[in-house]
């Protein structure tokens, strides 16, 4: 059984990482009213990737014979002056994440709960992935800038990204 404490906590990473598929659905939809399809796919499927990990901490935490209990999912901002705005926010939210994810291991180390913490291991290493990913689109659409030729390589680029689902904890 879960302590109550990390229980919580993990409740409520779940919502955050609900609110964080919601942030990017968001964005997927202002990259198809710029007329950008590869900017809406690649954040449709970090869309998909954020509600996977919602999952894979639900289906955790039930595992450890305890409740999940769901709370209201905050509504996320809808407008951004651009493409390269929208990915600054990302590498921003992300690297939030990070910090609550590390937050987490802390709190299972404190606890002495060492499965927790093993299973947290899988998401420190995903937050790796996740900012270097969200940096580099950062950096691509500082380089493309407002050329039309470069934003549309780079939109072409965006539009190869596929959902790969995690593998069950």
């Amino acid at each position: 059984m879960l302590d109550t404490r990390i229980r919580d906590a993990i409740n409520e990473q779940i919502n955050w990482e609900l609110f964080s598929g919601y942030l990017y659905l968001s964005m997927a939809a202002q990259f198809s009213e710029l007329g950008l399809p590869g900017g809406q796919n690649w954040m449709t499927v970090q869309y998909q990737e954020e509600l996977a990990h919602a999952q894979k901490m639900f289906d955790y935490v039930t595992t450890r014979g305890a409740r999940v209990t769901l709370e209201a999912i905050a509504k996320p901002r809808t407008e951004w002056p651009s493409g390269l705005d929208m990915f600054k926010e990302a590498l921003a939210h992300e690297e939030k994440v990070t910090g609550r994810i590390h937050d987490l291991a802390s709190l299972a180390l404190e606890l002495k709960d060492h499965a927790t913490y093993n299973f947290l291991q899988w998401f420190i290493a995903e937050q790796v992935e996740e900012e270097e990913t969200a940096g580099g689109m950062v950096h691509k659409f500082t380089m493309a800038g407002e050329h039309p030729a470069g934003l549309y390589q780079l939109d072409k680029e965006l539009e190869a990204r596929v959902f790969t689902p995690p593998a069950p904890a």
